[in-house]
């Protein structure tokens, strides 16, 4: 990736920036929506992926579609470990869920470290 490239936006900063253009609080757009705030938190630094219906209530308070938050978010082309993750048959729906769910929280992780100079994004010791 060069450094004039910027990682794909995740459902959860879409849906972080919207709520942010549109002047709410997160406790107002949880409120909104009918979930906890610590849900929407979650939610909006890609821990947790929103159901279907959470997703569209969130949407719909937001003054969109489900599918326009989804289709910013999704990448051109899904990194090789999710569509493994996809294809492989012994694994169930939820189980492809949280593997994609964890892959991405790790990875986000480590992308911030990176921008933030962290020595510690390209391994696991300390000053490594």
């Amino acid at each position: 990736m060069t450094e004039n490239q910027r990682p794909p936006l995740n459902l959860g900063e879409i849906i972080r920036r919207r709520r942010e253009l549109a002047e709410l609080p997160m406790r107002q757009l949880a409120t909104m929506v009918g979930i906890s705030g610590p849900y929407l938190s979650q939610i909006e630094r890609g821990l947790r992926a929103p159901s279907e219906r959470v997703l569209h209530a969130i949407a719909d308070s937001l003054r969109t579609t489900a599918d326009a938050l989804v289709e910013q978010a999704t990448p051109e082309a899904p990194p090789a470990v999710l569509a493994a993750i996809a294809q492989d048959p012994n694994l169930t729906a939820r189980q492809r869920q949280a593997l994609v769910e964890v892959y991405t929280a790790l990875t986000e992780t480590t992308i911030a470290r990176r921008r933030r100079g962290d020595r510690r994004a390209d391994g696991d010791r300390p000053g490594g």
